[in-house]
């Protein structure tokens, strides 16, 4: 879990990791602004297997408020992270 942050609204906030699965190629990164109902996906399907897939995700919240960004990574076997990564926020 990443530590809380306060952001502005209207202004974007941009998150970064890397993703890693034990030896299976990642296709995809995903991310959840609503607990996990919807994931948006990133392809990266040209990465290599033995390396770390670095990610960023940026995002502007319209309203003031507490936000839970969640990230997963899809293996080549269609596999998700069993848990998510946890960035949380608020906006004011």
């Amino acid at each position: 879990m990443i530590a809380p942050l306060e952001v502005e609204v209207g202004k974007p906030v941009t998150f970064s990791g890397y993703a890693e699965d034990y030896g299976k190629q990642i296709v995809s990164v995903q991310f959840s602004l609503d607990n996990g109902e919807h994931w948006t996906s990133y392809d990266v399907s040209e990465s290599a297997s033995e390396l770390w897939v670095h990610w960023t995700f940026s995002y502007t919240p319209e309203k003031p408020g507490f936000y839970r960004l969640l990230v997963r990574s899809v293996n080549s076997e269609g596999k998700e992270s069993p848990l998510a990564d946890v960035a949380e926020f608020t906006a004011a």
